[in-house]
């Protein structure tokens, strides 16, 4: 860069911002066009601002720059924004957005009726709204609530930017803290980093130290030991041995050793973490896991000491009866899962894809449901739940709606003073329930009813903390079916024979099939090969030849998000080849959103009754209300713009966000450069979730790694122990009660 002007000395610009070219909500980073008092042409300002609006009145002090790709520039040192005084200014600022209830149309009406004083008509006289046409009282409670909203909301990013964090989670810090979140965060910014899902220890800690916090402050060093433990259950673990956490934390915090002791010992006292023995491991474990894998155990303990509430079966009537019924013959290894499950209490079914647990499932539903048994299914997601309905021919609802959780309670209505009403439940895609709802479930079952625990060991282990199935399984307490053999029909399905060859620890056959099959490999020798190849297979190549719908039947899944060829770029290269945004359009938190995207929900929302994983299609972009309009499943849900970071288009997701689901077509790229995530559970797991098409594309090599690779990471949990050692769990009980 060159200066420009007669020298490059500090000068002062004001003038009307006309367009927001450029904001970085993260980073306050903004390029405007400011029609600038002095000057004909519009001028080019860029600098930073926690919140900037088209038709707002800017002073900037800075210097002249000649950018050699952009042109003269004014570049700011410091911008001061105010409200707008023009009526040009005001009609913009109003119809930016901002503000739930106004887009451009009611901006311009409100201007022609009010002029300068409709910002005060705003805020002390909200009643003459109504006088706008078109402003009925529900309107008129929109602006004002939102005007009210949008000047704590500003407080709250001026206050993150004078500490030098970026702004992109300033409503979801409103929607949690209200109008006391600037105290919140000037008392204990670290509350910060437990609460705001986004905001991590370290941007709590920046806050930190702009307060004059200390380092070695203990409200420092404890919220570290917390933020290592979760950090820790981020990777799928309920604890850590006490050695990995005081080095893990010391790193983190760049603090002594004996001061996380003394933290840690604090933390202890107030039961926040809890210590225990793992094996020989001393570990600490957030208080709120431990109890949960310990309240699972109590739970499966609870369960199977009851008598059984159907009365003895003859599984040697029963079974030739099923096989009339449905005209299936049952494999010996099926017959005698159905035997087991009539016997037992609580039962595991475990094998991969084709090995027959639907046939099993229906057989011991239908053989329970003629002895006026009262049956309740229910699996983790929306998706997985509405797979079990089509198998069985029975309501099968999701974890939550089951458990019917109360947003304004924050808890399930279903527990122990009020459990479910059946006789036996059956939890299917079991591999993915984490020990919270895990216990939550378990909490709910009555004491007469039987368990039946349904689902694929080899699969990745739940998104959540714990490794529930792995572990009830190898505890050796509970009768479990683990099939192994695949059956004819399954067996001439490529599909079927690839995933069992990669389960086996063999490389798949990736030559190219004779005539049509369900499984192909696409070789790709790099990442933009292997990018390009992905969306001229999804956008032509499959659609053309198979018949799917590229958007509802097609989806990418991969090893990682970042990188190349990873979800989040794939996402951005799908999204302009499927359905490039036209007019109607929003962009927030690094993505664009427009009519007919595939959008996934990426945290549980109970007030919406949405979660985790769940698909939906955009339906509308309302520009005037700052709302999005999104269809999950034929229910139609409503997210204003400042609550879209919990959407990402999703033309692209991670295999670990694809547990559950199923898809009639699935691509997974499979490169050396995701070296870190390929495992053969991980690839397994992605090449299972397609039904009728699965074509993996990349590098021959990449899938003989992640075959040979089943170092997954051990989990660190104890629910094998309390279920294997019932006396000790009574121990622990007694021990932190009294």
């Amino acid at each position: 860069m060159t200066g420009a002007g007669p020298d490059s000395t500090t000068e002062v610009l004001a003038g009307l911002v006309e367009r927001v070219t450029f904001h970085s909500e993260e980073s306050g980073f903004c390029v405007l066009r400011v029609k600038a008092r002095g000057h004909r042409d519009l001028v080019t300002t860029v600098g930073h601002a926690a919140m900037i609006s088209a038709g707002e009145w800017v002073t900037a002090s800075g210097t002249w720059v000649n950018d050699r790709t952009h042109g003269l520039q004014f570049k700011a040192h410091f911008l001061k924004t105010s409200a707008p005084s023009s009526l040009d200014g005001i009609e913009k600022y109003l119809g930016s957005g901002m503000i739930k209830g106004i887009g451009p149309v009611y901006a311009k009406r409100l201007v022609k009726m009010f002029g300068k004083d409709v910002f005060d008509v705003i805020e002390a006289d909200p009643d003459r709204l109504r006088e706008v046409d078109g402003i009925g009282p529900k309107r008129a409670d929109k602006i004002t609530s939102g005007w009210a909203d949008q000047k704590v909301i500003r407080e709250i990013m001026v206050f993150l930017h004078q500490h030098g964090v970026g702004t992109a989670r300033a409503v979801r810090i409103f929607k949690t803290y209200g109008t006391d979140a600037v105290q919140v965060m000037s008392e204990n910014p670290y509350r910060l980093a437990k609460d705001i899902r986004g905001i991590g220890f370290r941007t709590a800690d920046l806050i930190a130290e702009k307060l004059g916090i200390e380092k070695t402050a203990m409200i420092r060093v404890r919220a570290g030991i917390s933020f290592a433990l979760t950090e820790a259950m981020g990777d799928g673990h309920c604890g850590l041995p006490r050695k990995a956490l005081i080095s893990l934390a010391e790193k983190l915090l760049e603090v002594p050793p004996p001061l996380i002791e003394g933290a840690l010992a604090e933390e202890i006292a107030e039961e926040t973490v809890t210590p225990d023995r793992v094996g020989d491991a001393e570990c600490v474990f957030l208080t709120g896991l431990y109890l949960a894998e310990r309240g699972i155990a109590e739970q499966i303990q609870r369960i199977r000491s009851g008598p059984l509430p159907w009365p003895e079966i003859d599984a040697e009537k029963a079974l030739p009866w099923i096989e009339q019924k449905t005209g299936l013959s049952l494999a010996e290894s099926q017959a005698e899962a159905v035997r087991l499950a009539l016997r037992s209490k609580v039962t595991v079914i475990t094998g991969g894809p084709g090995v027959g647990k639907t046939t099993i499932v229906n057989s011991i539903l239908r053989i329970l449901a003629a002895k006026r048994v009262n049956l309740l299914l229910c699996a983790p997601t929306g998706r997985a739940a509405k797979r079990m309905t089509e198998a069985t021919e029975r309501e099968a609802k999701t974890i939550h709606r089951l458990l019917e959780f109360d947003p304004k309670a924050f808890r399930f209505k279903r527990d122990l003073e009020n459990p479910l009403d059946c006789d036996l439940l059956v939890v299917d895609e079991s591999s993915m329930v984490d020990v919270m709802l895990m216990q939550s479930l378990l909490k709910a079952v009555p004491d007469h009813a039987a368990l039946l625990i349904v689902g694929d060991i080899d699969q990745l282990p739940s998104v959540g903390p714990g490794q529930v199935l792995a572990d009830v399984i190898s505890s050796g307490v509970v009768p479990v079916v683990r099939l192994t053999e695949v059956f004819r029909q399954a067996a001439e399905s490529k599909i079927i024979t690839t995933a069992h060859a990669i389960n086996a620890g063999r490389m798949p056959d990736l030559a190219p099939p004779d005539g049509e099959a369900d499984f192909y490999f696409v070789p790709a020798a790099d990442p933009d090969q292997a990018e390009c190849r992905i969306v001229e297979l999804v956008s032509r190549r499959i659609p053309h030849r198979f018949g799917f719908d590229p958007i509802r039947d097609i989806q990418v899944l991969c090893p990682m998000n970042r990188g190349g060829v990873g979800a989040r770029s794939l996402n951005i290269e799908l999204q302009a080849a499927l359905n490039p945004a036209g007019e109607k359009k929003i962009e927030r938190f690094g993505w664009t959103f427009a009519p007919g995207d595939k959008v996934m929900q990426i945290e549980n929302d109970y007030d919406k009754d949405v979660y985790n994983g769940d698909i939906g299609t955009v339906e509308d972009v309302d520009l005037d209300e700052g709302e999005l309009a999104v269809n999950f499943d034929g229910r139609t849900l409503t997210f204003v713009f400042g609550e879209l970071d919990t959407l990402v288009p999703a033309y692209a997701a991670t295999i670990h966000k694809s547990q559950g689901s199923e898809y009639p077509a699935v691509v997974i790229p499979v490169m050396t450069q995701h070296y870190t995530m390929l495992q053969r559970n991980l690839i397994y797991t992605g090449v299972t979730r397609g039904k009728k098409l699965v074509v993996l594309v990349g590098q021959k090599k990449a899938v003989a790694i992640a075959v040979k690779n089943v170092s997954g990471r051990r989990r660190w949990s104890k629910l094998d122990e309390w279920l294997r050692d019932p006396a000790h769990n009574d121990a622990a009980q007694r021990r932190i009660s009294g």
